[in-house]
């Protein structure tokens, strides 16, 4: 057979063989995400506090319980490692029956009541912990058996079952893995969750890769690109030229409108916000002279920094607890009085006015806000000297004391307790071995916080709230501004595969069920 006719029976074989013969191979499925990041602090659920480790974490963990996704009601908690769970009549003792067969990540094995104890009481431990004094009243951590975990509280817990969700120290760590890598856990973490860890570029991105032994099933979704980019105008470039699917949004209403507008894209509005508070810091004089604090607190008008934000995405606050959580008392807020701030100077010995410094980060949610608030102290005479850094820079100093009023935001469980305890409560005193984040070194509510706790009822218990709530509002440990929304934009293509309300960990749930069409 010559050449050509060789040539000509390969031409008419080939086309069928890739039609018929050959099996399609599928395109992975990747979701490129950008979050507003420089870099990834730590990925130890016990120690991830800023949103983009927060984001991650809650990709490749799991609780006992979990916050079913899209929801943020604590009404909704379901079982998430645990199957069933049953509590005593004076909800002291609470026991968790585990779901069989459940992998961690990698070679780490299967998933026991002791990995269970062991990530609980590193939650607890302030040593290991960012989160230790929520999980202050857990008396003991046990494991009856392989598949049963009991927990025992020295006192009745408001929002118990938060503690033991997919959320902040509630997620289940392997206890081989922290053993084997140590202090290098934060950075590969090993969980139960749809997505587990491949590799990380120093300030550049994180990759996740879909864990096909997940219990609920292998995701639909092959991998996640996670790309570190700080300039919001860098995300919104990269998204807008289809080269990310999911970006953290920049949360101020012009914005929102804008990207409302934008080709293929959604724009994403949900709950917890992250209640915006101006902490002053008593141990600095003359911040220790309640005039001082007074007037700063009469100098802030709230009402203009809402309409700055936009009221689409901030919402007023009018307690040191936020806008609605359980046992938030909206009998004490400040007034704006101008006049009334230049008096209290004067009455402190500032009648030429005082200059104070602010760590300031340099985000979008931080630095537009304290720049009208520094006008607004201008107005009475206090010179608020900004020394802006980065996001990471600014949480290292301003846990060092080194500013005079804390910007800070932030979302909790949302009962009053955790607010009032970790940001109120002079256990959690920035420079404590206990320290959370109480960075006014507030203690004016310390007994009542402490009574509520072991309150015998609902009724005591909001009582002594409300108290601890006038007597913070009295001693002007802060000024409360306002509770900003969660923000994020996704494409058309991307399916959440639930209805977005709302998310603890501050970004959208990517789950087994999560899809792209493009």
């Amino acid at each position: 057979m010559n050449s050509a006719r060789i040539t000509l029976i390969a031409a008419a074989i080939l086309p069928l063989l890739s039609s018929v013969c050959l099996p399609s191979i599928a395109a992975a499925e990747t979701l490129r995400v950008g979050v507003a990041a420089a870099d990834i602090s730590s990925l130890d659920p016990v120690r991830a506090t800023s949103t983009e480790d927060l984001t991650l974490v809650s990709w490749m963990f799991n609780g006992l319980l979990r916050f079913p996704p899209g929801s943020a009601d604590p009404s909704k908690i379901e079982g998430d490692l645990a199957e069933s769970w049953e509590s005593s009549a004076d909800g002291l003792v609470w026991t968790f029956h585990l779901r069989e067969g459940v992998k961690f990540h990698g070679d780490n094995g299967v998933l026991t009541a002791d990995d269970v104890v062991f990530s609980l009481e590193r939650a607890k431990n302030p040593d290991t912990s960012s989160y230790a004094s929520d999980y202050a009243a857990f008396q003991s951590i046990e494991a009856v058996d392989p598949k049963t975990v009991r927990i025992t509280l020295s006192t009745p817990v408001p929002g118990f079952l938060g503690l033991v969700a997919n959320y902040h120290g509630g997620h289940i760590v392997s206890r081989k893995a922290v053993e084997k890598l140590g202090a290098d856990f934060k950075g590969h973490p090993i969980g139960t969750g749809p997505f587990s860890f491949d590799k990380a570029v120093t300030q550049q991105s994180v990759h996740l890769n879909a864990f096909p032994d997940y219990f609920r099933g292998k995701p639909a979704i092959d991998d996640i690109d996670v790309d570190l980019i700080p300039s919001d105008s860098s995300r919104e470039l990269a998204f807008r030229s289809g080269e990310l699917d999911l970006i953290y949004g920049k949360r101020e209403q012009r914005w929102v409108d804008q990207a409302s507008g934008w080709d293929d894209a959604v724009v994403d509005i949900f709950a917890p916000g992250e209640y915006r508070t101006v902490f002053i810091n008593m141990t600095h004089p003359p911040f220790d002279n309640l005039k001082v604090r007074q007037a700063i607190a009469a100098a802030i008008n709230v009402d203009q920094i809402v309409q700055f934000v936009g009221a689409g995405v901030a919402l007023k606050g009018c307690s040191v607890v936020p806008s609605g959580y359980l046992g938030e008392d909206c009998t004490s807020a400040y007034s704006y009085d101008p006049d009334k701030a230049k008096a209290l100077l004067a009455e402190a010995g500032f009648d030429k006015g005082l200059t104070l410094s602010a760590v300031v980060s340099s985000s979008s949610s931080q630095k537009p806000v304290m720049e009208v608030i520094q006008a607004q102290l201008a107005q009475v005479g206090i010179d608020m000297q900004m020394k802006v850094v980065d996001h990471p820079t600014y949480h290292e100093q301003i846990r060092k004391d080194l500013s005079d009023l804390v910007f800070y935001g932030a979302a909790r469980y949302p009962v009053a307790d955790s607010y009032l305890s970790q940001f109120y409560h002079s256990n959690a005193e920035i420079g404590k071995p206990t320290a959370v984040t109480n960075f006014a070194h507030c203690d004016a509510g310390d007994a009542d916080i402490d009574a509520a706790r072991k309150a015998g009822s609902d009724e005591d218990r909001l009582k002594f709230w409300a108290a601890a709530q006038q007597k913070i509002h009295d001693q002007v440990c802060s000024v409360p501004l306002f509770t900003l929304m969660q923000v994020w934009v996704h494409n058309k293509a991307l399916d959440y595969g639930y209805e977005l309300k709302g998310s603890l960990n501050l970004a959208p749930p990517i789950t087994k069920k999560t899809s792209l069409s493009r």
